[in-house]
């Protein structure tokens, strides 16, 4: 891994790019450790506050999620005009105390409004966070750090599901939102005492109506950044599908029991084994050549699933299906950073904004694309497989309109 750029070691003061991308993965990993810790607890926060239909336990994940994208319309301009620091430790501040309120929550109802509330604080991790090595990072250079912060970033579901059974061993689910509570608070002390301001001087933009307006209109009227977005939601929906399900596919088909929480790791663990290669690949064959071949890797493998899915007698055996999610998943690591550093590039001068905007566009429209998913469950793994492959095929016209229909080419040496 090359070190810092001169110019990048002057805005970071002293933190070192380790450091730095530790910080970074760690700031979105509490989304992720917000979403797949509660996997394992969804049965009895639903038992305990009267859930009867399982497929409702969902929405514990669904409420979270439709805050954490909304709220990211607000993170962005904000972070353009008042800067990186103050807005997240906002929102690390919502996520905390959200946390620790659901301990006392009485009914399933108040569980979900805050949850949404989570979301919200959540969200100023997802869009800052991209903001702030944007602000550091352009072209391969980013794509490599993002890649890092990926690899780093999926370690959470690799861990996050058996870290939430293990800390059911001593207590009840409220346990859950006290670790995350914890988590949030010390990652909040870690950033005020070594991260610095990052946002450029000459970047900072009024926030005002007109102003937002116009930065949305930047960002809705790039071609290349709309359209890699849009792929991206897709093929994000997929994932979010899975999430949804993983509980009822793992445990209700398979009847892994205790056995769930290493299953999920396993995949995960392929997706941050994906993003590792990708940190190392990238900047030698570039960010289109990676993510297409990937996206075309995707495809194929999804292809072979769905058939496999329809003919097979009864359910396609477990390890048929672990080996074909595996491999998906991989593609999906090297999708996922390139697409958002491809969706981000041309973007660098309204950062804050640009994050903001395509960060709402994936999370709702994969939110509701993954609860579609998941509400189809009927039983057997079709509902998702189904999804993986459609899904895929809309990926792929999007980043051929990106692209005007040619793939694998570099628009130059940066990318």
């Amino acid at each position: 891994m090359s070190g810092l750029s001169p110019e990048a070691a002057q805005r970071l003061k002293g933190m070192g790019k380790i450091e730095f991308i530790a910080l970074m993965a760690l700031l979105m990993a509490l989304n992720a450790l917000a979403i797949d810790i509660m996997l394992p607890g969804l049965q009895e926060i639903g038992a305990s506050l009267g859930v009867e239909n399982e497929n409702h336990r969902q929405y514990v994940i669904s409420a979270y999620l439709i805050g954490f994208a909304f709220a990211q319309l607000l993170y962005g301009p904000v972070s353009d005009r008042f800067g990186r620091r103050a807005p997240m430790f906002v929102g690390l501040g919502i996520y905390v105390i959200s946390s620790l309120a659901a301990i006392l929550v009485p009914s399933f109802a108040g569980l979900l409004v805050l949850r949404f509330v989570q979301g919200i604080g959540s969200a100023a991790m997802r869009v800052i966070t991209v903001s702030i090595v944007r602000d550091i990072f352009g072209g391969r250079a980013m794509a490599e750090v993002m890649s890092l912060i990926m690899m780093v970033f999926m370690v959470v579901p690799v861990m996050a599901p058996g870290v939430g059974q293990v800390v059911m061993l001593f207590g009840e689910w409220h346990l859950i939102f006290v670790f995350m509570a914890v988590m949030a608070g010390i990652i909040w002390a870690w950033m005020y005492v070594r991260l610095p301001e990052t946002l450029h001087p000459e970047d900072v933009r009024p926030f005002t109506v007109r102003s937002v307006l116009g930065g949305f209109r930047i960002v809705l009227t790039d071609r290349v950044a709309l359209c890699y977005t849009l792929a991206s939601t897709f093929i994000f929906g997929a994932l979010f599908g899975f999430i949804n399900s993983a509980q009822q596919i793992y445990v209700g088909i398979y009847g892994l029991g205790v056995w769930f929480p290493v299953a999920f790791a396993a995949v995960a663990a392929f997706m941050a084994l994906s993003s590792f290669v990708n940190a190392k690949l990238v900047g030698q064959f570039g960010m289109r050549r990676l993510s297409h071949g990937a996206l075309l890797g995707f495809l194929a493998v999804n292809t072979l699933w769905l058939l496999l899915t329809l003919f097979w007698p009864g359910h396609v055996p477990f390890a048929i299906f672990i080996v074909l999610f595996a491999l998906s998943m991989f593609q999906f690591g090297w999708i996922g950073s390139n697409f958002n550093s491809l969706a981000m590039e041309p973007l660098g001068h309204v950062a804050g904004t640009a994050s903001s905007v395509l960060g709402f566009m994936g999370t709702a429209g994969g939110t509701i694309i993954g609860a579609i998913i998941g509400q189809s469950f009927n039983g057997t793994a079709l509902p998702l497989v189904m999804g993986f492959f459609s899904l895929s095929i809309i990926g792929l016209i999007f980043v051929l309109i990106a692209e005007r229909g040619k793939l694998f080419q570099p628009h130059n040496k940066a990318v």
